[in-house]
C-alpha cells in the first residue's frame, strides 16, 4: 500500500509541475505583449514569474508544503505589483487582465494537484485559495477591471482540486486492481504446475509401478523371472526414494534414476533400450542413424516415448517383434515403431485409455514434438515420434 501511495504523489507532483511550468510561460509571453506592462511592472513580474517556475520545478520535485506555499506567494505578488501600479483611475488593459488571470488560475492553482491528498494538506489548500481571491478581488475591484479574471481563478482552482482527488482515489484503485490481477495470475500458474505435476506424476506411476503390476497380474507371461525381479526391484527402489524426498528423472522408458542425466547421444541410448525389451521377449530390429546428438529434455522425453510404444506392441499387438527405423534431417529426428501384430481400430480407444495420450503424445508435445498412429484390425500398428533437435 505504501509504494501506490508514493505512485500516486510521484504522479501528482509531475501533474502540478507541467501544468504551473506551461502556465508561467504563457503569463510571460503575456507579460512581453509591447504596451501592455508598464516599465517598473514589467521587470518585477518578470523577476517574480521566474522565481515561480523555480518553485514550480521544486514542487514537481519534492511536493514539499513550502514550495507549493512560495508558489502562491510569488504568484499574489505579480497580481498585486500589476494592480498597483501608478495610474489612478485608469481601468486594467487587456494585458494585465491576461495576466492576472493566467497567473491566478494557472500558474498558482496548479498547487492544488498536491494539496488534495490529507487533511493537513487541504487547511492550506484553503488558505492558499482564499489568499489569491483576496489579491484577485482587491486588484480587479480597486482598477475597475473586469470579472474575468476572477471567475477564471475560480475554474482554475476548482479544477486543478478536483483533478488532484480524482488522481488521488483513481491510482490506489488501479495499482490494487493490478495487484489483483498479479494475484490470480500467480494462482493460475501455481495451478498449471500442480497439474504438470500430476501427470508427471501419472506418467511416472504408468511407466514402472503400473507396468509391473500389470505384469504380476498375468502371471509374467512372456517375461522371464529373472527380468520381472529385476524390474520389481528397481520400482521398489524408486518408490524408496520418492518416500525420502527424492525428485525421480526419467532414464528410460520404465526406468528412473535420482542421478542427472548426463549422456546426451541418441545411439548410445538406444542399445539400453533394446536390451531392456529383450529381456522381456520382445525382439527389436533397429534401422537408420546409429549416432544423433539430442538436448538432454528432448532424448529423454524421446526415449521414453520409444519405450512406451515398444511396450505397447509387448503387452498388445500378439507378436514378439518389432522393428524401429531412426532418421533425421536438419531440424528433426524420427522414429517409426511398426509391428505386425492385431492391430486395433482407432476409433474405438476410449478417451479413458491415457498411457498413449499421456505417456507419449502429452510427452513429445510438452518438448515441441509430435506423434502419429496407424493401425487397422489385423494389419498390425504403426507409430511415428517426431522430436526438434
Amino acid at each position: 500500500m505504501q509504494r501506490i501511495f508514493k505512485e500516486r504523489d510521484r504522479l501528482l507532483r509531475k501533474s502540478a509541475r507541467m501544468a504551473g511550468l506551461a502556465s508561467s510561460a504563457t503569463a510571460l509571453a503575456c507579460m512581453l505583449v509591447p504596451g501592455g506592462l508598464g516599465p517598473d511592472a514589467l521587470l518585477g513580474c518578470i523577476a517574480l514569474v521566474l522565481l515561480t517556475g523555480l518553485c514550480q520545478y521544486l514542487l514537481g520535485r519534492t511536493g514539499g508544503i513550502r514550495w507549493a506555499v512560495l508558489t502562491v506567494a510569488c504568484g499574489i505578488g505579480m497580481i498585486l505589483l500589476i494592480g498597483l501600479r501608478s495610474h489612478p483611475g485608469v481601468s486594467l488593459n487587456v494585458v494585465e487582465e491576461s495576466v492576472i488571470a493566467v497567473v491566478a488560475a494557472g500558474a498558482t492553482s496548479c498547487v492544488a494537484q498536491v494539496l488534495v491528498v490529507s487533511m493537513s494538506r487541504l487547511a492550506v489548500l484553503g488558505a492558499c485559495l482564499g489568499c489569491t481571491l483576496a489579491a484577485v478581488i482587491g486588484v480587479t475591484v480597486s482598477a475597475g477591471g473586469s470579472p474575468i479574471p476572477l471567475a477564471l481563478t475560480i475554474c482554475g482552482w476548482f479544477g486543478a482540486a478536483v483533478g488532484g482527488w480524482w488522481v488521488s482515489q483513481s491510482v490506489p484503485r488501479v495499482m490494487q486492481r493490478i495487484a489483483a490481477i498479479g494475484r490470480a495470475h500467480r494462482a493460475e500458474r501455481h495451478a498449471s504446475e500442480l497439474e504438470a505435476e500430476r501427470r508427471q506424476d501419472a506418467r511416472l506411476l504408468h511407466d514402472t509401478v503400473l507396468a509391473t503390476l500389470t505384469l504380476l497380474a498375468h502371471s509374467g507371461v512372456g517375461v522371464s523371472p529373472a527380468a520381472l525381479r529385476q524390474q520389481a526391484g528397481d520400482d521398489a527402489r524408486l518408490l524408496r526414494q520418492l518416500r525420502l524426498g527424492g525428485l525421480p528423472m526419467p532414464r528410460s522408458s520404465g526406468v528412473y534414476t535420482l542421478e542427472p542425466v548426463t549422456d546426451f547421444t541418441l545411439g548410445n541410448t538406444l542399445e539400453s533400450v533394446r536390451q531392456r525389451f529383450g529381456r522381456m521377449g520382445l525382439d527389436v530390429d533397429w534401422h537408420g542413424s546409429g549416432q544423433v546428438l539430442l538436448p538432454s529434455a528432448v532424448l529423454d522425453s524421446f526415449l521414453l516415448a520409444l519405450g512406451e510404444c515398444l511396450e505397447n506392441v509387448r503387452r498388445h499387438s500378439g507378436v514378439k517383434r518389432a522393428d524401429v527405423t531412426i532418421t533425421d534431417d536438419d531440424t528433426t529426428v524420427r522414429a517409426m515403431v511398426t509391428d505386425a501384430g492385431v492391430g486395433f481400430d482407432l476409433g474405438g480407444v476410449g478417451s479413458e485409455r491415457l498411457g498413449f495420450a499421456e505417456s507419449v503424445v502429452a510427452r513429445l508435445r510438452d518438448v515441441g514434438g509430435n506423434a502419429r498412429l496407424f493401425s487397422s484390425p489385423g494389419s498390425g500398428t504403426t507409430v511415428v515420434l517426431e522430436v526438434p533437435k
